[in-house]
């Protein structure tokens, strides 16, 4: 089924920016639990702010150079599809890494150290999300004229 460039451009935002937000609330659950169990530690308040910051730099190394990446593969696909929106390796990761982090959160239930653990990956991927999600603004990702 051919689709708009547009088309995949929105599908692949939905999806990058889905993920972060959908991360940030599980990290922020995550969080909330571990102050629950030690609500005292340094851990419980470290573990954000340790996400956040290697987020941030996951997000200037890794993820600004994956969605530039991808939005010029995109403008440049002769009949675009509609599973196009990633490379189908981005697709086999993404089916992987969903059910292994739904995985690890259920196992972190009620151990603190995990709980941080697990919380601090979840919120520096979606820091990482939702700061390289720029790329799609900055490259006019959405404009009709570009596509």
């Amino acid at each position: 089924m051919l689709v708009s460039r547009l088309t995949l451009m929105i599908i692949a935002a939905l999806v990058w920016y889905g993920g972060g937000i959908t991360l940030l609330l599980k990290g922020g659950a995550l969080v909330k639990g571990a102050f629950a169990l030690d609500s005292q530690s340094l851990w419980t308040f470290a573990a954000p702010v340790i996400g956040v910051a290697i987020g941030l730099v996951k997000a200037r190394y890794i993820f600004n150079h994956a969605c530039k990446k991808n939005v010029l593969r995109i403008r440049a696909l002769p009949s675009p599809r509609i599973w196009q929106f990633f490379r189908p390796g981005m697709l086999i990761f993404l089916a992987i890494i969903i059910p292994t982090g739904a995985w690890m959160s259920r196992m972190a239930a009620g151990n603190f150290g995990y709980l941080c653990g697990v919380a601090a990956l979840d919120l520096s991927i979606a820091t990482a999300l939702l700061t390289s999600s720029l790329v799609f603004w900055r490259m006019s990702a959405f404009s009709t004229a570009e596509i």
